[in-house]
């Protein structure tokens, strides 16, 4: 079955070669409205961006509709990049119970779509992944956005910061699973924080009214 992308959803090649042997790791930054993914290309120990995009939700008004886009977009993706790994943010406890569990079944089924295809799934609290990413768990989306153009090379910060929020998890994935100690440099360097917990994925979903319609 193929998918085609509608003129709302935007995919951007990284400007970075694209090596024949290494790891790929997909990140989901999971959302109702708007669902944010980068595909990682790590060779030699050197990560490097291959595709980010994002996929819009907002025209569909049904809920499983969303869902089923999800699930089918998501399942395009893993077919088309074939991944090794999918990374994404997990949902934690927080005071919104409907926004918390909107989020929760979309993260559900992409993380389904993986499955189905034998991909493993690994999960990260956003909180985690910023400090990953730039050493401070509270950073904003446009401190992300910054630090991964740097880190990774990438020409142009995309339009859609899910997007660049996608490749951010692919690339907290790459840096703790390739860590002997199971941890990130900022997390080393911030030794006083606790990455993740019920609070970190709360405050997404504060901070983050418009994923959640």
């Amino acid at each position: 079955m193929i998918v085609r992308r509608s003129r709302a959803e935007r995919e951007e090649q990284c400007v970075t070669p694209d090596p024949l042997e290494g790891k790929t790791v997909i990140g989901i930054d999971p959302g109702t409205n708007v669902l944010g993914y980068g595909v990682l290309h790590i060779s030699g120990g050197v990560p490097r961006c291959k595709v980010l995009g994002v996929v819009s939700l907002g025209k569909f008004r049904n809920p499983y509709q969303k869902l089923k886009h999800i699930f089918e977009r998501v399942s395009a993706l893993v077919r088309e990049y074939r991944p090794d790994e999918m990374a994404l943010e997990a949902p934690f406890f927080g005071d919104n119970v409907q926004s918390m569990l909107k989020l929760g079944r979309a993260q559900g089924v992409a993380m389904a779509a993986a499955l189905m295809q034998d991909v493993p799934v690994f999960e990260y609290s956003p909180r985690r992944v910023k400090q990953a990413i730039t050493g401070q768990g509270g950073a904003s989306k446009e401190q992300v956005a910054a630090l991964l153009q740097k880190i990774l090379g990438i020409g142009t910060t995309p339009k859609e910061l899910d997007a660049t929020d996608g490749l951010a998890v692919a690339l907290c994935h790459y840096y703790i699973s390739s860590s002997p100690l199971g941890t990130t440099v900022g997390e080393r360097r911030n030794s006083g924080e606790v990455s993740g917990g019920a609070s970190s994925w709360a405050a997404y979903v504060n901070s983050n009214p418009d994923r959640v319609k």
